[in-house]
């Protein structure tokens, strides 16, 4: 018996370093982005030392001091709450019906709707900028908010797992006391499917936090600007014939712009969890 144990101890530990390994892996980009804005960029271009010899908080108040850095702190946020936002009301519209109800053609309508997510992104955003081009929406944020209102598959997908996941005999007792198809889905839907709201929305902050492809096609000035842009651009300058990269102030920045998708997804981990677990417990 006490060799069973000791074996089964020596596994769980060889376990433990293995899995301890693989995070520290995985954590070293992080760990040297986080580090690396603490150098200077004559220490950055010339040494591969991860901890910096003179630690600076330069490059954390120039970030501020050189760029509108707040403008662009309001520019994502507006995208990131008003998709978000968007999705959830409009996937979770759209999901209802073929969740709870039946109609004709209800199977096949899912299936389209499935499909088009095998459509790339990137192949749409040509056709889409000539045609917010000609309504007159580029340069803002309009490209991007007011399509997430119109719902993303694979959001239709998880609420409609979700929701065929909750018995009907809910939305037939609601039917008893008086309520129609709108008062079941806000009363009796909506509040039993929060783990799945919380689940797309993480999902869809951390995307849209960090979205650069969309807001590099549509946004031309300064004034709506994201943090991804300005990561991207700001902190380029020439010093007489020769293109300079701050790098240490891009990854003083990228450090900032790190600290919230990991502050949400830490609060929000018991939701996403729970979120996706349940999705698939009905098909």
């Amino acid at each position: 018996m006490k060799s069973a144990k000791t074996k089964k101890r020596v596994s769980q530990l060889w376990l433990y370093l293995l899995k301890t390994i693989v995070a520290v892996i995985m954590f070293l980009p992080i760990i040297w982005i986080a580090t690396g804005g603490f150098k200077t960029l004559t220490e950055f271009t010339t040494s591969s030392r991860i901890i910096p010899q003179n630690f600076t908080l330069e490059n954390f108040t120039y970030i501020f001091r050189s760029s509108n850095i707040f403008l662009y702190v309001r520019n994502t946020v507006l995208l990131m709450l008003g998709t978000t936002i968007g999705t959830l009301f409009s996937s979770s519209l759209v999901a209802y019906p073929l969740a709870r109800m039946e109609f004709k053609g209800k199977n096949l309508i899912f299936s389209i709707i499935i499909a088009t997510m095998m459509i790339p992104n990137i192949a749409l955003i040509i056709p889409q900028y000539i045609m917010f081009g000609k309504i007159g929406w580029l340069d803002s944020l309009l490209p991007m908010i007011i399509p997430a209102f119109f719902a993303y598959p694979y959001n239709v997908f998880l609420f409609r797992q979700y929701f065929r996941s909750i018995p009907k005999e809910l939305d037939e007792s609601a039917t008893i006391d008086g309520c129609s198809r709108v008062q079941i889905f806000f009363k009796v839907l909506v509040p039993l499917s929060k783990p799945t709201y919380a689940t797309i929305a993480v999902l869809s902050c951390v995307f849209w936090w960090n979205e650069l492809t969309q807001p590099v096609f549509y946004i031309n000035s300064d004034e709506w600007r994201t943090l991804t842009m300005a990561l991207m651009t700001s902190y380029m300058y020439t010093s007489g014939n020769a293109f300079v990269i701050n790098w240490p102030s891009i990854m003083a920045a990228a450090t900032l712009m790190i600290l919230p998708p990991m502050l949400l997804y830490f609060f929000g981990n018991r939701f996403l969890v729970g979120g996706i677990k349940t999705t698939g417990l009905k098909g």
